[in-house]
């Protein structure tokens, strides 16, 4: 899904024993601490495994990378060793790392990180490459959507109809941005459940990550809201009347204006 790498200028360090990056010895320019951004409920593993995660996909310790030992993560974030192994095991759950014994944890190439994972994707939308990243976003996009929508037109029932109709009316009703996006998502999360393909709904978590990230970047004015409107109002309608090509031809014609409003940024 990614086309392209961070750019860091950094050498993969070579064993466990190699020099630390500087990220590991303090925390970069407007990051905190693991344990000074919990947020509340949250977990220290958790925070911890955010900080680190984040710090991988930005390109701080790129691919091969061996990371600091426990004893090393503990003292900079002032956590636990325990809490460590734990944010440690999480990231290996996302493909993010891999560890063996004697040889500590390194960094997976980019190819076996698990890119739906909602983690992996926040952590990218923050990255440098966020320009290219909903660039890749709209492209997947460009792929699923239009002939998912067709699918919906073709098979949806009265219930699903009805929630498509309510996110979109919703979104039209919107006072502030938060609230059309919140609404947005669901209209395509709706769609997706409505193509009656139960391998696209897993699917729905990428465009739910990318959508905040992607109504941010555009930040529409309200000429563009209202265009917008009218186009998610022709998909809706064309879901509603099952007519499948004209559904399919209108998910292009907002995905090809979400693409100009990214190129006019």
């Amino acid at each position: 899904m990614r086309d392209g790498k961070p750019n860091t200028g950094k050498t993969p360090a070579k064993a466990a024993s190699a020099e630390r990056p500087a990220a590991a010895r303090r925390a970069p320019a407007g990051v905190r601490r693991a344990d000074a951004a919990r947020m509340p409920g949250s977990s220290v593993h958790a925070s911890l495994a955010n900080e680190i995660g984040l710090r991988i996909v930005r390109g701080d310790y790129p691919p091969g990378t061996i990371l600091p030992n426990e004893a090393k993560w503990s003292e900079t974030f002032n956590v636990s060793r325990s809490a460590v192994r734990e944010a440690i095991k999480m990231l290996m759950a996302k493909s993010l790392l891999a560890s063996r014994p004697k040889i500590g944890s390194w960094v997976e190439p980019k190819e076996r990180w698990n890119l739906l994972d909602r983690d992996v994707l926040a952590w990218y939308a923050t990255s440098p490459d966020r320009e290219v990243f909903l660039k890749t976003v709209q492209e997947f996009r460009h792929i699923i959507e239009p002939e998912a929508t067709a699918f919906a037109a073709m098979r949806r029932t009265d219930e699903q109809m009805a929630e498509i109709s309510r996110a979109c009316r919703e979104m039209g009703e919107a006072t502030t941005l938060q609230e059309r996006t919140r609404a947005d998502t669901r209209f395509h999360l709706a769609i997706l459940r409505a193509s009656g393909n139960d391998l696209l709904v897993p699917l729905g978590v990428l465009i739910e990550s990318a959508f905040d990230h992607l109504f941010a970047y555009t930040t529409r004015e309200l000429d563009d809201l209202q265009h917008a409107q009218k186009l998610h109002e022709a998909i809706e309608r064309n879901i509603r009347l099952q007519r499948p090509d004209a559904a399919r031809n209108a998910v292009r014609k907002l995905l090809a204006n979400t693409d100009g409003v990214i190129k006019s940024r």
